[in-house]
């Protein structure tokens, strides 16, 4: 009878050992993930602004290759059987067309970009919510980076020289 104790509690405390061999192996892969999403994020988010500034500047050269498409078509109505004239308004009507493409193409990068992040802090959050299991912390908790906190000094009032 003292055997079969002693081999139940050494089972259970086998088990015990395993279980929480497991749940730190777990704890630990879902750490990793949310450092790596953390990762790409940054990442992601460091190109914000450059694409952002691609996207204003191919939208203002979409606007100037226009303009100047529309003063070529002018010109050209007004003399039509010059060829010099129908080639530059050709010319500038296809570079409406390019600079008027490139600049989609920039807008759907930045809106890309802008769902990537998204997406990623979505899959951090959810991360976060499951590593709170283990740690037994309730809601995920994103530190901000903190600033010195500075209190204007205020002379004392109540007190007359």
């Amino acid at each position: 009878m003292q055997k079969i104790s002693l081999i139940t509690a050494g089972l259970v405390a086998f088990s015990l050992a395993v279980t929480a061999q497991k749940i730190n192996t777990d704890s630990l892969s879902l750490v990793s993930k949310i450092s790596e999403y953390q990762l790409k994020r940054a990442k992601l988010l460091n190109t914000v602004k450059q694409t952002t500034w691609n996207k204003q500047d191919d939208s203002l050269k979409v606007q100037n290759s226009a303009n100047k498409n529309s003063e070529d078509a002018n010109r050209l109505a007004n003399d039509p059987q010059n060829k010099q004239l129908a080639k530059k308004a050709d010319n500038a009507a296809s570079d409406a067309r390019r600079d008027s493409k490139d600049a989609r193409h920039s807008n759907r990068k930045l809106n890309n970009l802008n769902k990537e992040i998204a997406k990623l802090g979505d899959k951090i959050a959810d991360e976060q919510t499951k590593l709170a299991i283990y740690t037994g912390i309730s809601t995920p908790v994103a530190v901000p980076v903190t600033m010195p906190l500075v209190t204007p000094v205020v002379a004392d009032s109540s007190r007359h020289s």
